[in-house]
């Protein structure tokens, strides 16, 4: 997020800039183990400090956010978003990963995607936020229906996930405005 983007709190976590400090071993961890990434393109790719140094790099002076998910009760890391801004569109595509498995369905996740988008939809300047996911991730496409984001677009048979080709779902929601 940009060095100016609120800290959010929501009832189980604390959504905060992502900063050089959070390149951690954990977090390299979470992209290199094929169970977090499992329906990500990050999949392909071996991750290290300095490629996640130059990711970092990449939201600064951007209208762009990523966020560090931390666990309320302990400021635990457990996984990071991302929101990915088209001001003259007044767009905003999100992304999400819990890295932490230990975490997995226990509503952190929910409550991440349900903070941001709250923070998003309050701007004057969103109309319209979207996400996509492949069709076997169920859960994401739990978490983005029970956040008020319905079915918009589908892409048959896009990506190869296990041998398998799989359709990329798009979800959106609309701001009030």
């Amino acid at each position: 997020m940009p060095a100016n983007a609120p800290v959010l709190v929501g009832k189980l976590v604390t959504l905060r800039p992502f900063g050089a400090e959070d390149i951690t071993d954990q977090y390299i961890g979470w992209l290199n183990d094929p169970r977090v990434v499992r329906f990500s393109n990050q999949r392909f790719r071996r991750h290290d400090a300095e490629s996640c140094a130059a990711y970092l790099a990449s939201f600064q002076h951007s209208a762009n956010h990523f966020v560090s998910i931390r666990r309320r009760a302990d400021d635990k890391a457990i996984g990071t978003m991302t929101a990915y801004v088209s001001l003259p569109h007044q767009t905003v595509d999100v992304g999400i990963m819990v890295g932490a498995p230990e975490v997995w369905g226990q509503g952190y996740g929910q409550d991440a995607w349900n903070t941001l988008l709250a923070w998003l939809a309050d701007r004057a300047d969103i109309r319209k936020i979207t996400a996509g996911t492949l069709e076997g991730n169920i859960g994401m496409q739990r978490l983005m229906q029970r956040s008020g984001m319905t079915l918009e677009a589908r892409r048959v048979a896009q990506e190869i996930v296990e041998g398998q080709p799989q359709d990329i779902v798009y979800y959106a929601r609309f701001t009030d405005r």
